[in-house]
């Protein structure tokens, strides 16, 4: 599907948008645009790849003015720009609303003025029953995401929400790498915190799949393994051969106990799709009844999709998954790779 058509990576100099484009420019493709705000990873990229099919937009999802152009004769577009640290939008909510839900709202409008074939539009699990500022945003980002799609003829419009992406950057992995090889305490903020694990390949994997299966509104979500924190740091301290200590200092602002990818609500609806679940969107209009709305009246018999009831692995498993990531394998066992622009 992706033959000689054009790919929109916004937020591509991130770490999605970097492997995304690691998939897609040894393929058929004919053009993949990266849309971002930093003039120095997009020259570092250009740099490094070389690549005739690369074409850079500088550019800020805020700004409908800039998007616009940068959409012209796509086919598809993978919208991944973001503030997604929890702890920076709790501080800066306006902010995250800015980039997370506005800057969704430009990238739809300017794909359906430019007739854009499909777009996929990046979730997390924290805007699954959402208690902090960047979950929220997210939340209604979904929310704008499902409103449009209810209305766009041209172009189909769905959502993939994810786990936490094992060593992205701004994830514990590489601050617990770091804290082990400089010999500092690991910093724990809470041992019994459980997470969803997921390679960068599986979200690109997700992505592809929503790109491929997506129908308008559709929400996919990855099937995903959790662990605890205190689990996590303990394989890596075994990985690394070191015994450093581990100090508990404390939930931060906005976390919470666990993940949820699926809320009661979505599983009632959800189709299982192997290693995926589909969550079809409610195409009801405002008139759900003549006299009352009608509800669903098993909701209270489904569980949510969470961190604390999908499969948990153990530390050896742990440890298997871990060693495949290139930050452990050239930090622990000191293999070399090729600098990653991130």
């Amino acid at each position: 599907m992706f033959e000689n058509k054009t790919l929109l990576i916004t937020g591509g100099t991130g770490s999605f948008g970097n492997m995304v484009l690691k998939r897609f420019l040894d393929t058929s493709i004919k053009e993949i645009r990266i849309f971002s705000r930093d003039e120095k990873k997009q020259d570092d990229l250009r740099l490094k790849l070389k690549s005739s099919k690369l074409k850079f937009f500088i550019g800020d999802v805020r700004d409908y003015s800039s998007v616009e152009p940068a959409t012209r004769g796509v086919d598809f577009i993978f919208h991944a720009a973001a503030l997604k640290q929890v702890p920076s939008c709790e501080f800066f909510p306006m902010e995250a609303f800015k980039t997370n839900v506005l800057g969704t709202q430009n990238v739809i409008h300017a794909a359906s003025h430019n007739n854009v074939k499909k777009v996929i539009c990046l979730s997390t699990d924290k805007a699954a029953y959402p208690i902090n500022a960047m979950g929220i945003s997210k939340a209604m980002m979904e929310k704008i995401v499902l409103a449009e799609s209810r209305t766009l003829k041209n172009t189909i419009i769905c959502l993939t929400r994810y786990g936490n992406v094992m060593a992205s950057r701004g994830s514990v992995i590489p601050l617990f790498i770091n804290q082990i090889m400089n010999d500092y305490p690991i910093t724990i903020t809470d041992p019994n915190m459980t997470r969803f694990l997921m390679s960068l390949n599986d979200a690109v994997d997700l992505v592809l799949f929503a790109f491929e299966n997506g129908n308008q509104g559709d929400l996919f979500v990855h099937k995903a393994p959790a662990s605890t924190i205190g689990n996590l740091a303990i394989a890596l301290k075994e990985l690394s051969k070191k015994n450093n200590q581990v100090n508990v200092i404390g939930t931060r602002h906005g976390e919470k106990l666990y993940e949820t990818l699926c809320t009661r609500e979505e599983m009632l609806k959800a189709e299982d799709m192997g290693d995926f679940f589909r969550i079809p969107s409610d195409n009801r209009d405002l008139n759900y009844s003549l006299y009352l709305s009608a509800g669903q009246k098993n909701i209270s018999e489904v569980q949510d999709y969470h961190s604390h009831n999908t499969k948990q692995l153990e530390i050896e498993s742990l440890k298997k998954i871990l060693s495949q990531l290139e930050i452990v394998r050239k930090n622990f066992f000191g293999e070399q790779f090729e600098e990653v622009l991130d």
